[in-house]
């Protein structure tokens, strides 16, 4: 009689397609063109991004009191600590979009496709899990016009001369982070993430006119963003009997300065001539994260039923924001107060599988839903943005296989509508697809 140790078939061989996955969603996101075409990520940081993965998103991004073994829960890292022993987790994400924006009667459709996340899982000692990965912080991306006539009574008569303004922007910010999650003692637990946050925004506006003998202005506004991201994350778990629990999740992310230089130039351009002259603004230490306050409650029935409610708090009304301002005929680029409003966002959802180890394929299989509505941060001509309401469901698919019968395919559908009267409604239809790699590693198996 002998006995051998037998390792988890192929895990070098993921290691390397992991590592690869992670390298490439770094590469994306950084060269990646912007996941949006909204007119509005032309104010502030841009749109901000979802921070959920594949399973949140079926319930329009409830995260903060769920606490997943076979899921990566980037919104509350104490949620790390359930991450099952044996399991190496491995989610990345994409997403499909169209939009249909709507001003004075007028529609225009627009579609992207975005690579979302890309993030890992594993449980590194006794009751603690390590995450890490990759994801969006917010997004930059439009391209739009108007002509007008110069007079404001224009002349039926003979040719009337017009002036055209361009629009556009790109970029937007990404966040590589690493966390971990512990628990203590039953119940309890404690998370945090550490996250590099950098990208580029990019803003241009071009002031054009039909008249050659006047002109042509341009204004560029560009920031580079190198700077650090502090998420906290709590969650306790009350047993009320043998069926019934509950999950008070609270997450906190730290507001500070990012010490960012905002530059515009401005470039006045002899329409005859093509001589041009610039004129440098730039703005020290600028731009800031708020601080963001996040709670929220998981009712868990038998583990079949699960059904969460969170309230989110981010305080952009503190933050300053560069502003081009000509006073007195003296033009200045200086931190301007009161440009956004504290955002308030209030979500809904829940999931239901019958159960993960019956035998039935649909037994198996989740099912998710979500409701959520969100104030706007952003103030547009001194006015208040458009308000969001949002609408989610989805299906967690297992993957069923000889090889590995624990992963699963995060498939869900996604209604954002954004409406606010006199300005620009959007109305988005986005497809997420996740898949979620569970394999199992850290095992030894003894065959005599």
């Amino acid at each position: 009689m002998f006995r051998y140790t037998v390792r988890i078939r192929n895990r070098q061989r993921m290691k390397k397609i992991i590592a690869a996955a992670l390298l490439a969603g770094l590469a994306a996101q950084a060269s990646a063109q912007s996941g949006t075409n909204s007119p509005y990520s032309q104010y502030g940081l841009g749109l901000l991004s979802s921070q959920a993965t594949g399973f949140n998103r079926g319930m329009n991004g409830v995260a903060y009191g769920f606490h997943e073994h076979n899921q990566v829960n980037y919104m509350n890292p104490a949620s790390y600590a359930a991450v099952d022993s044996l399991s190496f987790l491995f989610d990345a994400g994409i997403s499909l979009q169209l939009t249909n924006f709507e001003e004075n009667g007028r529609k225009v459709n627009a579609h992207n496709a975005d690579i979302e996340y890309v993030v890992a899982s594993f449980r590194a000692f006794k009751h603690v899990g390590v995450s890490f990965g990759i994801l969006p912080y917010s997004n930059v991306g439009y391209n739009f016009s108007n002509t007008k006539n110069v007079n404001a009574f224009p002349s039926t008569s003979s040719p009337n001369a017009t002036y055209s303004n361009i629009y556009s922007g790109s970029g937007g910010l990404h966040q590589v982070y690493l966390g971990a999650g512990w628990e203590p003692f039953k119940g309890f637990a404690f998370g945090a993430n550490i996250s590099y946050l950098w990208g580029t925004l990019n803003r241009s506006f071009k002031n054009t006119y039909s008249d050659s003998y006047v002109n042509t202005l341009s204004k560029n506004y560009t920031t580079q963003v190198k700077s650090y991201k502090l998420d906290l994350g709590l969650q306790y778990t009350y047993v009320l009997d043998r069926k019934n629990e509950l999950t008070l999740g609270l997450a906190y992310s730290l507001g500070h300065k990012l010490d960012a230089e905002p530059e515009c130039n401005v470039i006045s351009t002899n329409s005859q001539t093509s001589v041009s002259d610039t004129t440098r603004y730039v703005v020290s230490k600028a731009l800031e994260l708020p601080h963001t306050f996040g709670v929220g409650l998981m009712w868990n029935y038998k583990n079949n039923l699960k059904v969460g409610v969170d309230y989110q708090l981010q305080k952009w009304s503190k933050v300053a924001y560069p502003q081009l301002n000509t006073v007195g005929g003296t033009t200045s680029y200086s931190l301007v107060n009161g440009l956004f409003n504290d955002r308030q966002k209030l979500t809904l959802g829940g999931d239901y599988c019958k159960g993960e180890r019956y035998r039935g394929f649909f037994s198996r299989m989740h099912y998710r839903a979500g409701v959520g509505y969100a104030s706007p941060y952003l103030k547009v001509n001194g006015k208040d943005g458009p308000r969001e309401l949002s609408a989610s469901f989805g299906v967690g698919i297992p993957i069923v296989n000889g090889y590995n019968n624990r992963s699963l395919l995060n498939i869900s559908a996604e209604w954002v509508n954004q409406s606010v009267t006199g300005l620009v409604k959007e109305n988005m239809f986005r497809i997420n697809v996740g898949l979620t790699f569970n394999e199992r590693w850290f095992a030894k198996f003894k065959v005599e």
